[in-house]
């Protein structure tokens, strides 16, 4: 259900662009610059009151066609239209699919192997798609192993991440909260529905975590590993999204230290 803020803003968008659309066929003087709303609505093959109340920013009933057909009237460049359709809360029909593949975003991949830290990229299932070296021997048995990559399977399944995550029980289910934030956008995949079905079979603690229902941001903060060579290790975590595929991640585990256990 769409905020009031944000239909007071959709309708200030609406007029904002009407008000600055040619008309057709312009004759004489016309009081309304650009489009008169009974023009727009016959251009879009919506009724005019219907489109009164989307400018008075009133509870309306907007599908994503009609949407669409008030795109199109209107002219909209696609960064336009893809904000007409985020404040209705619709998905815009004509927008393409969603990229699936794996590989890393040259922008992730640069930053990773611009940087000393540990670095690492993450695709919309939470599979790794690049790292660097550092992150590698941090991450030994998951980033440097033959076999699959996804940080959820990792960290759930493989007894290395019980060794080397302290508080392994408590990180998990942080770990699958902040996942949670992300499943909303991508449940339709069923690659997303496959591996939380797996996960759901192979792991009780994510089972009964997923039952819980937590969902939080990937927030940054000390992340302590208990590496086998190095020992305890901390770093500070941070998490960024590129704008040119915000389904992805960059993780950046900076500032290391090394601690004594106690």
């Amino acid at each position: 259900m769409r905020t009031e803020e944000q239909r007071r803003l959709l309708g200030e968008f609406v007029r904002a662009h009407r008000e600055r659309t040619a008309p057709d066929n312009p004759a004489g003087r016309r009081r309304t610059p650009g489009l008169r709303r009974e023009e727009l609505a016959a251009r879009a093959g919506i009724g005019t009151t219907w489109c009164t109340w989307i400018e008075q920013g009133r509870e309306v009933s907007a599908s994503p066609e009609a949407l669409a057909r008030l795109a199109e009237a209107l002219a909209l460049r696609p960064a336009e239209r893809s904000y007409l359709f985020e404040l209705a809360g619709r998905r815009d029909p004509a927008a393409p699919p969603r990229e699936t593949g794996t590989e890393a975003p040259a922008s992730i991949r640069a930053v990773v192997e611009a940087v000393r830290h540990p670095a690492y990229g993450l695709d919309r299932l939470w599979n790794a798609c690049c790292w660097n070296a550092a992150a590698a021997r941090l991450f030994a048995g998951w980033l440097d192993a033959d076999g699959q990559k996804n940080l959820l399977r990792f960290v759930f399944l493989d007894p290395v991440a019980r060794t080397l995550i302290p508080d392994w029980e408590e990180r998990a289910a942080r770990l699958l909260a902040e996942f949670r934030a992300d499943f909303s956008r991508t449940f339709e995949d069923p690659r997303t529905r496959a591996l939380v079905d797996q996960l759901r079979q192979e792991s009780a603690l994510f089972d009964t975590a997923w039952q819980v229902q937590a969902v939080t941001g990937r927030e940054g903060g000390t992340r302590t590993f208990n590496h086998p060579e190095t020992g305890l290790l901390a770093y500070q975590q941070h998490t960024f999204s590129p704008a040119d595929r915000p389904d992805y991640k960059l993780v950046i585990l900076s500032a290391p230290s090394c601690c004594a256990l106690t």
